[in-house]
């Protein structure tokens, strides 16, 4: 069934349980990155100002117990701030203290309940848990697309129990963008596949193989194709349990006559910290390890992307923690950025990180904020989250 957004629901005088993704990195109590907090902020003022109430949850981290430094308080501050009135934060995410709390909100009030994963329920998607989470409240709505590939309580599992739900601005932005590459791309489209393990990337190269025209591979994960081609490597990373499924997905390639490039140059190193060289993709020595793509690989693959209407890009092209190996990454993506007609979706994770403070940044169709949902859906598989909203 399709899903239906939040524009399609009555939300006037209704507990609405709105699920986000507040999962941020907070140092000493100050939130790093706003930005998928500012992703959500659309949907939250949308059923203010349609005289609903927000009953926001988000988890955050990985705690194995309840603890102070993974509570959401920065959060609520800063949602507070962002959304102009008082957000409280719920001693809790269930419980009868909170209920009352969810009870006494009065229409375009807000209240952001504790640390879902304080909670072991919560991952487990567990019944009475998911119970206890909607009840007090008559209507959901996910806006949390990174987490959209867990059937966790919050995603999955209030949906059991809340028939009247839809899909956040956030949520409908991530899937529209996604679907327009994915199901049907204007031609040329094309694939940047970078990152660090060619295992990470099977379903999206079997799946994509199907839709593009042509596949752009860096990182890490382009010396386990090198070798599966029968050129040395030297120290590079190699998954050498892949190589031969390498060679699979190459011959596949070739006969969907989709065009795999792969890098022709390399900046190579004997450690990360060490002094960089160029080599030409005959000649890494035994003793080097390369670490970005070379200036030659660079001026392809952006002539490959100087032809193309749509390209989906999931995954840095180097070892971009380390300024000098970090080059590929940002000329490609500059490339990108300042190609006109061209439908550009950035597939979130390391490769939304590698670009997050490029001045070209905000030139992208649409940077998504999932990492693990984005890759599942370039695989061609159903997200628990998505499925629920529509069941």
């Amino acid at each position: 069934m399709p899903v239906k957004p939040i524009t399609s629901l009555d939300l006037k005088n209704k507990k609405v349980l709105v699920r986000c993704d507040f999962n941020v990195p907070i140092q000493d109590g100050k939130i790093q990155d706003t930005g998928r907090i500012d992703a959500s902020l659309d949907t939250i003022r949308h059923i203010l100002q349609h005289g609903g109430s927000a009953v926001i949850c988000s988890h955050l981290g990985r705690p194995k117990e309840r603890s102070a430094e993974l509570s959401l308080k920065p959060i609520a501050e800063y949602l507070s701030t962002a959304l102009a009135q008082k957000i409280v934060l719920a001693p809790d995410c269930i419980g009868d203290h909170t209920g009352k709390m969810v009870d006494a909100l009065k229409p375009g009030e807000a209240l952001l309940l504790e640390n879902l994963r304080f909670h072991r329920e919560e991952e487990a998607n567990d019944r009475d848990f998911s119970h206890e989470l909607a009840r007090h409240k008559q209507v959901y709505v996910n806006d949390a697309f990174g987490t959209a590939h867990r059937a966790h309580a919050s995603t999955v599992g209030v949906t059991k129990f809340l028939a009247e739900r839809a899909a956040g601005f956030l949520m409908m932005r991530e899937l529209d963008a996604l679907r327009a590459v994915t199901e049907n791309p204007e031609h040329p489209a094309i694939a940047i596949l970078g990152g660090a393990k060619v295992s990470d990337k099977i379903g999206v190269i079997k799946n994509l193989i199907t839709k593009v025209d042509s596949i752009l591979i860096g990182g890490a994960m382009a010396y386990t194709f090198l070798k599966a081609k029968g050129i040395p490597v030297g120290r590079s990373r190699v998954e050498d349990d892949k190589v031969e499924l390498a060679r699979e997905l190459l011959a596949l390639a070739d006969s969907k006559q989709v065009k795999i490039l792969l890098p022709s140059d390399h900046i190579v190193s004997a450690e990360p910290e060490a002094t960089t060289s160029i080599y030409t993709v005959n000649d890494i020595p035994s003793a080097m390890m390369a670490l970005d793509i070379g200036p030659r690989t660079v001026e392809s693959f952006i002539a490959e992307i100087a032809r193309a209407k749509t390209v989906i890009w999931n995954g840095p092209l180097g070892f971009f923690e380390i300024p000098a190996f970090a080059e590929g990454t940002m000329k490609v993506g500059e490339a990108l950025a300042n190609q006109t007609g061209v439908k550009s979706i950035i597939g979130g994770g390391d490769t939304a990180s590698a670009i997050a403070h490029a001045p070209w940044a905000n030139k992208f169709t649409h940077i998504s904020t999932g990492g693990g949902a984005t890759l599942e859906y370039l695989e061609g598989r159903e997200l628990p989250g998505v499925k629920a909203l529509g069941s």
